[in-house]
């Protein structure tokens, strides 16, 4: 094992020469969409704080953004301000109640995204579908009348691996998985990388990797710094050079429904989402 950091003044935390990712620079025109799921079986890695996040600094680069809670637990709608009771969610969509997935979307607070909620509602759509005919493709038939509409929809997943999760990833183009820093979360990527080939064998041909990112970093601890190492050592180039930081500022966006890109612009973490954006769009992630 490694006994100290890599991370030098050229060199970050992957270990890689930094690299200037540029600004994107303005889109003409919007859509179609390129789908995302942000995946991981593993809960409290940050999948939602990266949603969310992500999607605030892809909006201040002209970017539409479509986010899709699917997690029962609706930390997504939550953390966008969205409400989630008492309206039309991704579930209603899902089990055929509401025919048109438009009636779910909700815009947010900030120019450019648009939301569609979930509650503990969506724990009951995997009863309700195993049964239905092309259960897995469910999603992706409802998603598919408003991809026009935006350049990217981002999908916020449960932390498992059931038929839910297996509709984001048939629905998805890419997958972004974020990655604590912490061997028990390390230990669970191979189960979720096979996942993720088994449904491009048989359900999602063009599904591919978009990256893995390493979230809830401190440099500080040799334990993260190995962590990190080795996924960079077992992962290589699908290893996301930006890396997350660890920062109570997060749970203060959340509490306050907003992108920490807009709770606190200013903040080290607002600018490294943004590097995120930057990175996933300079490796054609997103337009």
């Amino acid at each position: 094992m490694a006994s100290e950091s890599k991370t030098s003044a050229t060199t970050g935390p992957t270990g890689r020469p930094v690299r200037d990712f540029p600004v994107p620079e303005a889109l003409e025109s919007h859509g179609p969409a390129r789908v995302i799921a942000l995946c991981n079986q593993k809960g409290g890695v940050g999948k939602t704080t990266t949603t969310i996040s992500l999607a605030g600094a892809l909006a201040e680069y002209g970017r539409t953004v479509l986010l899709v809670d699917f997690d029962p637990q609706g930390a997504l709608s939550a953390g966008m301000g969205i409400q989630s009771h008492d309206v039309p969610t991704i579930y209603d969509a899902m089990i055929g109640r509401e025919k048109d997935i438009r009636q779910t979307i909700q815009p947010s607070a900030i120019a450019g995204i648009h939301v569609i909620p979930a509650n503990i509602d969506l724990s009951a759509a995997e009863v309700h579908l195993v049964s239905e005919v092309a259960r897995e493709n469910i999603l992706a038939g409802l998603l598919r009348p408003v991809l026009d509409d935006y350049d990217v929809v981002l999908i916020d997943c449960q932390p498992s691996l059931g038929l839910l999760t297996v509709n984001a990833l048939t629905a998805a183009h890419g997958v972004l998985i974020p990655l604590e820093c912490e061997f028990f979360a390390l230990r669970g990527v191979a189960l979720l990388v096979d996942t993720i080939n088994k449904v491009k064998e048989r359900l999602n041909p063009a599904l591919q990797v978009d990256g893995i990112v390493a979230t809830m970093y401190d440099a500080r601890t040799l334990h993260a710094r190995e962590v990190l190492e080795r996924v960079v050592d077992g992962f290589g180039d699908t290893v996301l050079d930006t890396v997350i930081g660890r920062t109570v500022k997060f749970p203060d966006a959340s509490v306050a429904g907003t992108p920490i890109t807009e709770f606190a612009p200013q903040h080290a973490s607002a600018h490294t989402y943004r590097e995120l954006a930057r990175e996933l769009i300079s490796r054609g992630a997103i337009a």
